[in-house]
């Protein structure tokens, strides 16, 4: 059972709030209780990290400074990479053997030294492209124009659950570079693992205040770090629903804001290779449950190839070892909570009344009496309409449509609220890059998917707004300036 609810201006911290509780959703046994922290002590997360911020001991510190920090700071994590993992396999319920759990943690570890290394690429000072007769001024004097980055300020950090490290450190390593100061606040469901971050924060001996980490059982503390005045931007993963409510909450006060969100991403299925679409259900499912907002839920497939198909997928549905995340074998875990149990139930419930087919799984597993599962499931769609096609499950759900031609297939991709990520298939590559180039996403993966510290994801719509990663993952955490020189 932790000790602490929170590390403050680099003190660990007993909460002196309600009680947060959390389950290990394989048996659904209480893995931790304790105190979380309290809204006054959020209160002071936020006074330490905007006091740190005005010091200026690490704002104003030189980049390449920063950056030996860090790079100590990432060092600290990884020889904590066993620990993580521990931590995602009883809180989240992520298999501990699974492929999955190298996304988990082995990746976000890689790229916390990747993206130090970019920044270290950028330029804090860039010209801006002034054609001649602007660099010219009619006195005949000449003119130069820049553009100068500076840290943004203090960044609240709100993390999701499925990929709690991971969206976490997305997070904190971009704003400590670029010379931010950072409040955590991971998900009530998943906290556990947050705790790292401050272990390593503390053996890195980052300045007082720079990174800061509060464990909350209810949302009080992250509408607070969404409206507080002191804090200049919110860096939020999680549900379309609740980024919303972020959005109108950080109003007021003009945070800036990176949102990523839900997502219904298609997977198209060119004619000249649809065998590979047998795997796309399996692949999805074991993905941790399902649990992936830039998952290709939407699998669209010629028509007169559905059936063949549909049969493929569910034979490789049925051989995916579903069981505790403890276990060594197991492929698939739960989903993380009773309530995300229900929601699985619930939409394939209200595709089957809108004619759609349970082609294999739809309910709870007979054989696992206790914990939060669900079977891998394909659901035969007769069309885009369909609830189960157009709603963000989070679960173990694949939703299987036909299309007439190509123009149809990317007009159903294209019908959605959401845009985060997108698949295209094909043994063309030139055609598949045509189809790829209409598919309208935030990132779109043609015959091949990417995961990298220096390409950025962000969706269009209601998948969000701002970009994870890359240049612009860095850049949204800077002040942008123009300095023009005679």
């Amino acid at each position: 059972m932790p000790q602490y609810a929170a590390y403050i201006d680099n003190e660990f911290t007993a909460g002196r709030g309600e009680q947060l509780t959390v389950e290990d959703p394989s048996d659904e046994s209480e893995l931790a209780s304790f105190p979380g922290s309290s809204l006054a002590q959020i209160e002071g997360a936020i006074t330490a990290a905007r006091r740190a911020f005005d010091r200026g001991d690490w704002s104003e510190r030189p980049p390449h400074e920063r950056a030996a920090v860090l790079r100590r700071f990432a060092d600290a994590l990884a020889r904590r990479a066993g620990e993580v993992i521990d931590f995602l396999v009883a809180e989240a319920g992520c298999p501990r053997n699974a492929p999955v759990m190298n996304s988990q943690v082995h990746t976000p570890l890689r790229h916390a030294r990747e993206v130090i290394e970019l920044f270290e690429k950028l330029p804090e000072v860039e010209e801006n492209p002034l054609p001649l007769s602007d660099r010219i001024m009619p006195s005949g004097q000449t003119v130069q124009s820049f553009r100068r980055y500076t840290p943004l300020g203090v960044v609240a950090g709100i993390s999701a659950y499925n990929f709690p490290f991971f969206t976490a450190l997305w997070k904190v390593m971009p704003a400590l570079v670029t010379g931010n100061t950072v409040i955590l606040r991971p998900s009530p469901l998943t906290p556990l693992s947050a705790l790292v971050f401050a272990d390593a924060a503390q053996e890195a001996e980052l300045p007082p205040g720079v990174l800061n980490v509060v464990l909350e059982p209810a949302l009080e503390g992250a509408r607070l770090l969404t409206t507080h005045p002191a804090v200049d931007m919110v860096g939020f993963t999680g549900s379309s629903v609740v980024g919303t409510q972020v959005m109108a909450q950080a109003a007021a006060t003009m945070k800036r804001l990176q949102l990523e969100l839900g997502g219904k991403s298609a997977q198209i299925f060119l004619p000249d290779a649809v065998q590979r679409a047998a795997a796309a259900a399996a692949s999805v499912c074991t993905a941790h449950a399902g649990q992936g907002c830039a998952l290709g839920t939407r699998v669209f497939v010629p028509e007169a190839r559905k059936a063949e198909v549909l049969e493929q997928m569910q034979a490789a549905c049925r051989r995916i070892r579903i069981g505790s995340a403890h276990e060594a074998e197991t492929q698939m875990g739960p989903v993380i909570s009773a309530a995300q149990r229900a929601r699985c139930e619930h939409f394939v419930k209200l595709a089957v009344e809108d004619g759609a087919r349970v082609v294999t799984g739809g309910k709870r597993p007979s054989h696992l009496q206790k914990g939060y599962f669900f079977e891998p499931t394909v659901l035969d769609v007769p069309n885009n309409g369909n609830p189960a096609a157009q709603e963000e499950i989070f679960g173990p759900v694949v939703c299987v449509i036909g299309y007439r031609d190509i123009d149809d297939a990317i007009a159903m991709a294209n019908d959605s609220r959401y845009g985060l990520s997108g698949y295209v298939y094909g043994e063309d590559r030139p055609q598949a890059l045509k189809v790829g180039m209409r598919v309208r996403s935030g990132t779109v993966h043609v015959n091949a998917a990417l995961v990298s510290a220096y390409v950025s994801l962000g969706g269009q719509r209601m998948s969000g707004i701002g970009r994870e990663r890359g240049v612009e993952g860095l850049r949204i955490y800077q002040q942008l300036s123009c300095l023009n020189l005679g």
